[in-house]
């Protein structure tokens, strides 16, 4: 002892090593092309949730599906300007931050606002490790088209929705999403909870679009139901304040459509790299896709009884068709598991 303490001893400090378990869930080998997910207008990177537990039991791969600016839960200085340059230069800069200047194999694959965004990634060469170009479900000719009534259909979607359930009602009921299992994932994406009731974006409304099948109440029993009458009121106000909006208003974005659409046939023909085409209808393609086709500058699948949403509708037709294409073309490593290719359709 020294002035009246005693002193302790020092523990011997623990050398051993600890294993990783304790610190991470699982450990694997990263292998495979990178599958990059591009989502429609509207929808977010969650519109391929069930499409990702498709592919990657039938090839292996990895999977980045992203939040384009402006939608799901993506944060930029500037969420209006959805250009198809500033869009595509951000998945230029995604890929920069994920892999630096050695990227894997890249497959970018979009649907809708989301293809023709691939495109024009690839046209501008933002993935120098590009190996593979897929649009589900967009055609210049289709999309320039049905750009007159956009606005048309954009106004007769409900403006709010009282709940979550509401919402995945709503899409699946209006043919939106036509796969249950997706809807439950993907319009978690599409819509957010509004500020307040009273806010301009969620004005104080009944809901539109669904017309609910009202269940019959149980009568309630004497002595507490002013009680029960009281914290249904209270409910219902919650409720109020609670309503459900679109994330992102798709009619102030029409300035950006021509950019998106005008000229992206001959955009995804020019690209050097191979190319698929899904479509949900053979009727869907335009001259210059019908020409190139038949000259076999990209493979066309065609799977019908899908709206237009394919890889959400039809998950289990998709990624066999995806996956049948990357281990053809690039000699992908295929699990064992069965693997079949929808005989293409060649416009008559």
């Amino acid at each position: 002892s020294c002035m009246g303490i005693s002193l302790i001893p020092g523990r011997k400090r623990d050398f051993s090593p600890v294993l990783w378990s304790q610190y991470f869930e699982s450990m694997e080998d990263v292998v495979g092309p990178v599958l990059l997910l591009l989502h429609g207008g509207g929808h977010s990177a969650l519109s391929w949730a069930v499409f990702t537990s498709a592919i990657i039991n039938r090839i292996q791969c990895r999977i980045v599906a992203l939040d384009l600016r402006g939608h799901g839960e993506t944060k930029v200085r500037n969420p209006e300007d959805l250009s198809a340059e500033t869009m595509s230069k951000d998945v230029g800069n995604v890929v920069e931050a994920l892999y630096g200047d050695l990227p894997p194999p890249i497959m970018l694959i979009g649907h809708s606002m989301g293809g023709a965004i691939a495109v024009h990634t690839a046209v501008a060469n933002l993935v120098p490790s590009l190996l593979g170009l897929c649009m589900i479900d967009v055609v210049e000719g289709t999309a320039m088209d049905a750009l007159n009534s956009m606005q048309n259909f954009l106004r007769s979607r409900p403006k709010t929705f009282k709940s979550l359930e509401n919402a995945i009602e709503w899409s699946v009921k209006s043919g939106q999403i036509r796969n249950l299992e997706s809807a439950r994932v993907s319009m978690v994406g599409q819509v957010k909870q509004c500020e307040g009731a009273a806010s301009p974006e969620c004005p104080k409304a009944i809901v539109e679009g669904i017309i609910e099948e009202e269940e019959e109440e149980e009568e309630e029993e004497e002595g507490g139901g002013s009680v029960n009458k009281r914290k249904k009121e209270d409910d219902t106000e919650t409720k109020k304040e609670h309503l459900y909006t679109w994330r992102i208003e798709l009619a102030k974005t029409e300035k950006y459509w021509d950019g998106w659409f005008r000229g992206l046939s001959n955009l995804f023909l020019s690209c050097p790299t191979p190319k698929l085409l899904l479509l949900a209808g053979v009727d869907r393609l335009d001259k210059d896709l019908t020409i190139g086709q038949m000259q076999g500058k990209f493979q066309m699948q065609v799977l019908p009884q899908c709206g237009h949403a394919v890889h959400e509708d039809a998950p289990d037709k998709v990624s066999p068709t995806v996956g049948a294409w990357l281990g053809y073309r690039f000699n992908s490593t295929l699990l064992p598991c069965g693997v079949w290719i929808y005989p293409p359709c060649l416009p008559s």
